[in-house]
C-alpha cells in the first residue's frame, strides 16, 4: 500500500472511532449505566502523535512513537466542557498526562493537539501516573499524582524496586502548570493521594495512603487523613486513618481513596478502591462511602462489597480483573460521570446522579464481615419481598 493510501485509511478509522456515538447499556443494576464503548484507548491518540506524517522520512508510514494504553484519567468541568486528564503510557512503559475534551461527557473526546509538558523537580521524575483534579476554593486547578523513581536503596540487580511520592502541581487551564514541591509526610511511600477541595479549619486537607513498599501496603492501615498550612511546601505531620484495610474484604490488602470526593447534603460522597488478592493475582473493584459535611473523618455510611467490578472485556488488559476510578464530575442537575479505567488498557464512562448514589449507600446494609450476617441479609430481603408478593395475590 502506497504512503498516501495508507495516510487515507488511518484518518478514515481514527475519525470514525473519535465520531462513534456511545451507546447507554439497557440493563443495570439501577445505580448507575455502563455506556457501551471506551471512551478513551490508545488508538484514540492523534496519529501525528504516533506518526511521522512526512513521506521523505518515513516512506512506509510506520509508527515512530507507540502508544500502549490510556487509562486512570482525572476529570472536571471546564469551559462547558467535559474534561479528562489521561494517563497516556507509551510502548517504552513511560506514561505522560495529556488532555481530552468531549461536548456532552460520553463520546467524542478529542485531544489537544499536544501533552502536558509537566515541569519536572531538581531531583527527576522516571514516571509520573493517575492525576486527581481539584477545583479548589483557593482558585486553583490543582492536579495530584504519583512520580515515582528507582528506589536508591535496591540491590544493583533490582530493576523493579521504586518509590513512589505524591506530586502537586497546580494550573489555571490544563495547559501551563506549576510544578511544587512533594508532599511530605511520615510514610515511607504515598500513592493515591487526593486534595479535598475545600479548606479545613484554615488548612489544606489530604487523603493519604501511607505505604511501606511501592506496591505492599504493610503497616499502612487503609486511607488516611492529614492537614497542612502552606501547599507550596506541603508538609502532613501527622496521619489519621479514617477508612481501614480488613480481613476478608474487598480491600483486604490495600485501599486508595479515587477522585476528590463530592459535596452532597447528606455528607462527602467518596469513591474508592479496593484491592484483595486472589490466586489469579490482584483484584481492584470500586466502592463508596460517606462522610461527615463537618468532620471529614467520620464515616457516616458505607455499604458492604464493590459498587463497581470489571465485566466482560473490562477485565481483559495489561493488567487484569482491574477498575481504577480517579475522576469524575459532577453537574449543577445532579447527573454524575464516573470516568473509570479497565485492566490498565482503556476508559469508559457510566453515568447515575447524586440522588442514586446517596440512596445506594445509606440504605445498601454494611458489612458485617461474616458469611452468617450476608445469608441472614438475603433472607430479610428474600422475607419482606415474598410476603409483598403473598400481599398482592
Amino acid at each position: 500500500m502506497n504512503f498516501d493510501l495508507r495516510l487515507k485509511r488511518l484518518k478514515e478509522e481514527h475519525a470514525s472511532l473519535i465520531k462513534r456515538p456511545n451507546i447507554p447499556e439497557e440493563t443495570g443494576n439501577g445505580v448507575f449505566v455502563r455506556y457501551r464503548h471506551p471512551v478513551l484507548t490508545a488508538e484514540h491518540t492523534p496519529l501525528y502523535w504516533r506518526y511521522d506524517l512526512n513521506p521523505g522520512t518515513n516512506p512506509f508510514l510506520m509508527e515512530r512513537f507507540g502508544i500502549n494504553a490510556v487509562f486512570n484519567a482525572g476529570a472536571i468541568k471546564l469551559d462547558d466542557k467535559y474534561v479528562m486528564v489521561a494517563r497516556v503510557e507509551g510502548a517504552d512503559r513511560k506514561s505522560f498526562f495529556a488532555v481530552a475534551e468531549s461536548e456532552n461527557g460520553t463520546d467524542n473526546f478529542v485531544f489537544r493537539q499536544y501533552p502536558i509538558q509537566m515541569p519536572a523537580l531538581p531531583d527527576g521524575d522516571i514516571n509520573l501516573y493517575d492525576i486527581r483534579l481539584v477545583q479548589h476554593e483557593d482558585g486553583w486547578i490543582y492536579g495530584i499524582f504519583c512520580t515515582e523513581k528507582r528506589d536508591p536503596n535496591a540491590a544493583p540487580g533490582d530493576q523493579s524496586s521504586a518509590i513512589a511520592q505524591c506530586g502537586i502541581a497546580r494550573t489555571k487551564d490544563l495547559t501551563d502548570w506549576e510544578r511544587l514541591p512533594n508532599l511530605v509526610t511520615g510514610s515511607p511511600q504515598q500513592r493515591n493521594v487526593v486534595l479535598h477541595p475545600e479548606f479545613v479549619n484554615g488548612q489544606y486537607a489530604f487523603y493519604t495512603r501511607p505505604q511501606d513498599g511501592f506496591i505492599e501496603a504493610g503497616n499502612g492501615g487503609g486511607i488516611g487523613f492529614g492537614l497542612c498550612s502552606n501547599i507550596e511546601n506541603a508538609v502532613i505531620t501527622e496521619e489519621w486513618v479514617i477508612d481501614p484495610k480488613r480481613y476478608h474484604t474487598i480491600y483486604e490488602a490495600k485501599n486508595g481513596l479515587g477522585p476528590a470526593p463530592i459535596k452532597t447534603e447528606k455528607g462527602w460522597l467518596h469513591m474508592a478502591h479496593g484491592v484483595r488478592n486472589t490466586a489469579a493475582g490482584l483484584r481492584y473493584t470500586l466502592y463508596l462511602f460517606l462522610t461527615d459535611l463537618h468532620d471529614l473523618t467520620k464515616l457516616i455510611a458505607k455499604p458492604a462489597g464493590y459498587f463497581m467490578a470489571p465485566e466482560g472485556d473490562e477485565r481483559t488488559g495489561d493488567v487484569s480483573n482491574v477498575l481504577f476510578c480517579n475522576g469524575w464530575i459532577a453537574d449543577e442537575d445532579g447527573k454524575v460521570f464516573i470516568y473509570y479505567a479497565s485492566s490498565d488498557t482503556r476508559m469508559h464512562v457510566a453515568v447515575s446522579t447524586v440522588e442514586q448514589l446517596l440512596d445506594y449507600v445509606l440504605h445498601t446494609a454494611p458489612d458485617e464481615f461474616n458469611s452468617a450476617a450476608s445469608a441472614s441479609r438475603v433472607k430479610q430481603i428474600a422475607e419482606a419481598n415474598l410476603a409483598r408478593v403473598t400481599q398482592l395475590q
